[in-house]
């Protein structure tokens, strides 16, 4: 699964790209080149098929602020990706109306061995399984057709597309500050998949540490690997109201730290942890400069964890840390520069021979700071 390729045009600095991720990415690049607006793209195609696309462009202020420019009047997504049993092709435009910051579905296909999907402007969508039955869908033109229920269609490639893109989450603000809601007492309940902001961790937590020993033995392994021996364990302790609280034992203290008392590094470790070490992640997960707030000897662990997950799901980090890219030195992730040039964001993948020759003289991080990974692409 995962995407294959990934086209996109016309959305903020996006003007006209194309990239090809691996399993494990890592994107670099100067502050103002476009990581975050790459990231964006993957939030909004998400928040498109849950239904949500009309609050999101909402909440940006509708598309005028989105497209590149001001000169741009569509943005286009393509997605090559892998569906059940052939590959697909997923397109999506959206177009401004007027000189509003109101738009609508311009065009929408989704193509296999066949067409499965096709929709234009008029509102009208066309659904066609492999055996050939065919649906027309009424749809409102702020919604894309892949974000309704397709009752009366048996083609499970177009279900499971939508199901895998709505699994999508992008981590780019994961809140730990001393108000965070991760910090307070949390009425115990069954979650297996990290919020996008992390809220939820202690559920989650507290699901997959019980219940899955494979992720206990993760969890507590990176934390003696960060914090040493010292390290005893997480405990969840109930409270008031069927609610629990986070608490973590250390060998020398007769009292267990609350999540409350923990150093705000500490619990976003636990967040990348339970991120990364998820047995059954989504289809692509995203994390927006995963050092951030990290000791540097965590980046190594941080980047193993992230190897490991690239095995079952499609992982994308972006980073500023050449000491982070150096975690990477045994096993090198599909590395991708973003460069700002007159305006349009350019993405270039360092492929094996030249990246790895370099690598035999500098480390990756070295490369970043020195500045050869731009004379690479």
């Amino acid at each position: 699964m995962g995407i294959q390729e990934i086209e996109i045009k016309g959305f903020r600095s996006l003007r006209d790209v194309r990239w090809k991720p691996g399993r494990l990415n890592v994107l670099i690049g100067q502050n103002g080149s476009g990581k975050s607006n790459l990231l964006r793209t993957f939030e909004l195609l998400e928040g498109a098929v849950a239904g949500q696309l009309p609050v999101e462009i909402l909440n940006e202020g509708g598309i005028a602020p989105l497209l590149w420019d001001g000169k741009e009047r569509e943005i286009y997504w393509r997605i090559a990706t892998n569906g059940r049993d052939q590959d697909l092709i997923y397109e999506l435009s959206l177009r401004q109306l007027g000189k509003t910051s109101s738009y609508r579905v311009e065009r929408e296909t989704l193509q296999g061995k066949s067409t499965l999907i096709s929709r234009s402007a008029s509102g009208k969508a066309l659904l066609i399984d492999s055996d050939g039955h065919e649906k027309t869908l009424t749809v409102d033109e702020e919604h894309p057709a892949l974000s309704f229920a397709f009752e009366g269609i048996a083609e499970p490639n177009i279900v499971d597309l939508r199901d895998r893109i709505s699994e999508w989450t992008v981590y780019n603000n994961l809140q730990v500050d001393r108000d965070a809601q991760v910090r307070q007492p949390t009425i115990a309940r069954f979650e297996k998949h990290l919020a996008a902001n992390g809220q939820n961790l202690i559920p989650v937590l507290h699901t997959l540490y019980s219940e899955d020993r494979a992720f206990m033995d993760t969890v507590n392994g990176a934390m003696i690997a960060a914090f040493g021996p010292d390290y005893e364990g997480l405990f969840f302790s109930p409270v008031a109201d069927q609610r629990i609280q986070l608490r973590v034992g250390w060998k020398h203290l007769n009292t267990k730290q609350s999540a409350s008392s923990l150093s705000d590094g500490t619990l976003r470790f636990l967040m990348l942890v339970a991120i990364l070490a998820n047995p059954e992640p989504g289809d692509l997960i995203a994390i927006d400069e995963p050092e951030t707030g990290l000791h540097p000897r965590m980046f190594s662990i941080i980047a193993e964890l992230a190897l490991d997950a690239a095995e079952r799901t499609q992982v994308i980090l972006t980073t500023h840390s050449p000491q982070f890219l150096d975690g990477f030195r045994d096993e090198l992730p599909t590395t991708t520069v973003a460069e700002l040039v007159e305006g349009e964001t350019q993405l270039s993948v360092l492929y094996g021979e030249d990246l790895k020759l370099w690598l035999t003289r500098y480390s990756l991080g070295e490369l970043y700071v020195s500045g050869q990974l731009e004379a690479l692409v």
